[in-house]
């Protein structure tokens, strides 16, 4: 063989070298890059598969369903029960099998049928004036739909995806009428239209515009490292309520970030070590050092800063039934005008 055409034997050999370790897992995500990308770049230091990442809000779901067998995506990742859900009923996402999975996430955080998982928790809570509302005077998220809070509860419209998670949630526990007498209660003390983010509420609340709000765990976190010293204003003046954490209580209502195996993942095995990363305990740390939510994997702690703010017992109901109950809820939110 001549030194040339050794030569490009030698290079071939490389290349195809190359091709074959070159592992890869394309991901779908609804969660912004800066909060994902941080879990990104530790998966690939740890497990040397490369990343390739879309993110959007909307229209994911649409995307991949169009895209059909052609999809480029093998990973999922949403930001609550009810993109999971869609994807679900999309038949988009692919049934697997990880021990992993099923070790580090409780079975009522994640499908019957193995197609999603939860990846962190985060709870809806009260969030009340220091200067105006006198601590423990509100301890259940029953208590909002008390007359002598008329006026004073803000919140972002009943029919966004997290309050209508915590209504279900609601219904689960005390069943359709009472939860639409709670809503109707709760509309009657607004004192003002439901509008905005969670951040909004905050806002009001520290501009005197109410005195209660509910808002996800994280915004308070992220308000109170805010670079913006106004928004650290906002979140110094609150007091937060973790809600019906009494012991015969059933604890806060929570919902989900999560993920799962696109139906025509093209590297199914990459996809299925991202989502069992996304659940080890350096990852689960991750996500309450980068956003403040909750750990689902039940063998690690909450981070320093999550304990800190009190204790948290969370509602063991199936994030399936939540889902499965939002049609009721969103019926409900209707009717009394949230």
């Amino acid at each position: 063989m001549g030194l040339k055409n050794l030569f490009l034997v030698i290079i071939t050999f490389i290349l195809n070298a190359q091709t074959i370790d070159a592992r890869e897992v394309n991901i779908y995500s609804h969660r912004q890059p800066f909060l994902i990308n941080p879990f990104l770049e530790k998966f690939t230091e740890k497990t040397g598969i490369n990343t390739n990442i879309i993110y959007s809000a909307q229209g994911l779901a649409q995307r991949l369903n169009s895209e059909g067998k052609n999809s480029p995506a093998d990973v999922i990742l949403t930001v609550d029960i009810a993109s999971l859900i869609v994807y679900h009923n999309m038949d988009l996402f692919l049934p697997i099998s990880s021990e992993k999975l099923k070790q580090n996430i409780p079975s009522h955080l994640r499908s019957l049928d193995n197609t999603w998982f939860g990846l962190s928790k985060r709870s809806r809570i009260i969030v009340t004036s220091k200067e105006r509302i006198q601590s423990r005077s509100i301890t259940n998220i029953e208590d909002l739909s008390d007359q002598k809070w008329r006026g004073k509860i803000c919140t972002r419209p009943g029919s966004h995806d997290y309050n209508r998670a915590l209504l279900a949630s609601i219904i689960a526990e005390h069943g359709e009428e009472k939860a639409e007498k709670w809503a109707s209660g709760l509309v009657a003390n607004l004192a003002r239209r439901p509008q905005g983010n969670d951040r909004a509420q905050v806002k009001a609340i520290f501009e005197g515009q109410c005195d209660i709000a509910i808002i996800n765990n994280y915004y308070f976190g992220l308000l109170k490292y805010s670079d913006i010293p106004e928004e650290r204003d906002w979140a110094n003046s609150l007091n937060l309520v973790f809600p019906n954490q009494g012991e015969t209580e059933r604890g806060a209502h929570i919902n989900i970030s999560g993920g799962g195996v696109a139906k025509h993942a093209k590297n199914k095995s990459e996809a299925i070590a991202l989502l069992e990363f996304l659940t080890n305990k350096e990852s689960q740390d991750l996500y309450g050092k980068i956003n403040f939510e909750y750990p689902v994997n039940p063998k690690v702690a909450p981070t320093i800063e999550l304990q800190s703010w009190g204790n948290f017992k969370s509602d063991k109901i199936s994030i399936s039934t939540i889902a499965r109950l939002s049609g009721v809820a969103q019926r409900i939110i209707d009717r009394v005008g949230w």
